[in-house]
């Protein structure tokens, strides 16, 4: 399987796909109930299953009871710290093991064909992918578990509004599945509000030193911005929800970033054939900035003006719309 199939390369290396980025069919009017009952699975499968079942095994397996969680131990509050980092090895590790260390499939479907830079001053030790890892291990882990300690002591205090499965299941499942919905959501907003002047420097220009992003790029961002990125779990103060739910929106939040910055468009397989990993409409808004806030499914940018499809139409919107800011001011 090859890229050239699937879309084109410019000379400079950068590869687009013939397929744009498209709405979710909810957001599509008149209501087409037979795209959307076909688009549904794919919401689904593979990669928020693969979030919920990771979530699912840390609640039953990973995490101590409610009970003994009342109160702050070290011995708890370490066994989920060493939790998280497993994932995040696992996760982030396995696709820069396969894509960037064994180049499994070279750069087919890889978005710009420059690997991360190893040797430019502007990353700490002179390397993209040790900043990186940096920032995720150092800042990232550490300010997801506290938030996620914090979570499961009010929890466990009666602090929080619970949902019992028994009581409700009908509603407990439709949560489970606007969760990805609520994250796409929060992180739109937080978003553009750390690109707001004086944030974007106090906050966010850590994550946007990698222009040509990989796996360790996702939760390479300051402590600031980690501790606004993981503050979606707040919705479990005003919504009574399960634990489950937290772990699940936790564990989203915390695994996706691997995913949506691995630079490829798609993962060969074995056979030939290729999972699809939907990053295009991501990886723009890092190769341009000022585009592409959100996620593709929900189009929030496209309401605010600020959508990228690859094309070359949106680069002269985006043109205009820079142009005519630089005028206002």
């Amino acid at each position: 399987m090859k890229d050239t199939d699937f879309g084109s390369r410019d000379k400079r290396g950068h590869w687009t796909p013939n397929k744009k980025p498209q709405r979710a069919p909810i957001f599509v009017w008149p209501a087409q109930p037979k795209k959307f009952l076909k688009w549904l699975p794919g919401y689904v499968w593979p990669w928020n299953f693969s979030y919920f079942t990771v979530a699912l095994v840390s609640w039953l397996f990973l995490t101590p009871d409610l009970a003994r969680m009342q109160t702050f131990q070290i011995d708890w509050i370490l066994l989920i710290l060493l939790r998280n980092v497993g994932w995040t090895l696992l996760f982030y590790g396995g696709f820069h093991l396969i894509l960037y260390i064994r180049r499994h499939q070279e750069t087919n479907f890889k978005y710009n064909a420059r690997w991360p830079d190893s040797d430019n001053p502007d990353f700490l030790f002179g390397s993209q992918n040790a900043e990186n890892i940096f920032w995720t291990f150092c800042s990232g882990v550490p300010v997801w578990t506290a938030i996620e300690c914090v979570t499961w002591w009010l929890y466990a205090n009666n602090y929080l509004p619970f949902l019992e499965f028994a009581a409700h299941p009908v509603w407990f499942v439709i949560a489970l599945l606007l969760v990805p919905a609520w994250r796409e959501l929060h992180f739109y907003l937080i978003h553009r509000l750390i690109h707001v002047g004086p944030l974007y420097h106090l906050i966010h220009r850590v994550h946007h030193k990698n222009v040509n992003p990989g796996p360790w790029s996702g939760m390479s961002m300051s402590t600031l911005e980690h501790l606004f990125y993981f503050s979606g779990v707040l919705i479990h103060f005003i919504v009574p929800l399960h634990p489950l739910h937290a772990m699940f929106q936790l564990m989203h939040a915390g695994l996706s970033p691997a995913k949506s910055h691995v630079g490829f468009d798609r993962i060969v397989t074995s056979d030939d054939s290729a999972i699809n990993t939907d990053n295009f409409y991501h990886y723009l808004h890092h190769k341009y900035f000022e585009v592409n806030y959100g996620e593709r499914r929900i189009p929030l940018d496209e309401w605010f003006g600020t959508a990228h499809d690859g094309s070359a139409e949106a680069d002269e919107a985006m043109y205009r719309r820079i142009r005519a800011k630089k005028l206002v001011r």
